[in-house]
């Protein structure tokens, strides 16, 4: 129910932002400009955590609609928004939140024929694309690294998330997965090893069976798509003001809330370093089929 004689005022909404951030980045963050691609299980949440931290501007990109077996995780997957684009539902609830924002839709996700808009003008990437989307990823990623667009992604494993930053003039997206010439089945491998080089979500897996990288499918909870909400919104406060430690790949970090855990990962060479070799050699040998 609306307030009668209520009205939007930017001010007054993130007012209490303000002790975190001052007033003058406060109104940093207004001017900024966000792109997200992929508005899932952590896209969606992305988007509307970035809303309420006062961003202004967003890139929204997905070709994908609600199916109610996105449930269990996908903040904009109701009962009403069954069969709805899942852009436009995340917009008009990023939009309910602040209905100054100014948004641009993709409704045909980021192909090559998409890219160029998508990033025109953007200050940052954060990635909320399907595991499986290993295309699109590949070129947005190579698009950040080639337009000096600082990127993040988080990755939702068990009860956590497991968080890469890949910034400008540093280790690229590539340089860190070495994904160029693999094929699927090895990038899927790829991905989730260098995602999370400490494995700490591996131990509490009650069904393995559950996760088959060829079949691409795999489970997932609600709590590792609103921790990676947190995770990387409080990284995209840092590279947006400037203010606080950030640190790009080959360091990353995950955090596991069901094992309360937190380790630091460093991954010189990234996916080329012994121990993810290591990693990787040991996960081919327990996958259907696999090879030594």
């Amino acid at each position: 129910m609306h307030l009668t004689g209520m009205s939007y005022n930017y001010q007054q909404a993130y007012a209490r932002n303000l002790g975190w951030v001052t007033a003058a980045e406060q109104a940093a963050l207004r001017g900024k400009r966000v792109a997200i691609a992929g508005m899932g299980g952590v896209g969606g949440v992305h988007l509307l955590t970035l809303a309420r931290l006062g961003i202004g501007s967003f890139h929204l990109a997905d070709f994908d609609t609600f199916d109610i077996a996105n449930f269990n995780r996908q903040v904009g997957a109701t009962m009403s928004s069954l069969g709805r684009p899942k852009v436009d539902v995340l917009a008009e609830m990023a939009l309910d939140i602040n209905p100054e924002l100014t948004l641009r839709r993709f409704p045909n996700g980021v192909g090559s024929a998409e890219l160029a808009d998508f990033f025109n003008g953007v200050d940052l990437y954060v990635d909320g694309l399907d595991f499986f989307a290993f295309e699109a990823r590949q070129a947005v990623f190579a698009s950040c690294a080639r337009l000096n667009i600082p990127a993040i992604t988080a990755a939702p494993l068990g009860m956590g998330t497991a968080l890469l930053n890949f910034l400008p003039g540093q280790m690229t997206f590539e340089e860190y997965f070495g994904w160029a010439g693999q094929s699927d089945d090895e990038k899927a491998l790829r991905l989730l090893v260098g995602l999370a080089p400490a494995g700490l979500h591996g131990g509490y897996l009650v069904d393995p069976s559950a996760i088959n990288l060829k079949e691409r499918r795999g489970p997932s909870t609600i709590m590792g798509c609103e921790l990676c909400a947190g995770a990387a919104a409080t990284e995209a406060l840092k590279i947006l003001l400037q203010r606080g430690d950030v640190r790009g790949a080959p360091w990353g970090y995950q955090f596991d809330a069901f094992r309360n855990k937190l380790v630091r990962t460093w991954r010189p060479g990234g996916n080329r370093h012994p121990l993810q070799r290591l990693a990787m050699m040991l996960a081919r040998r327990r996958r259907p089929g696999g090879n030594t």
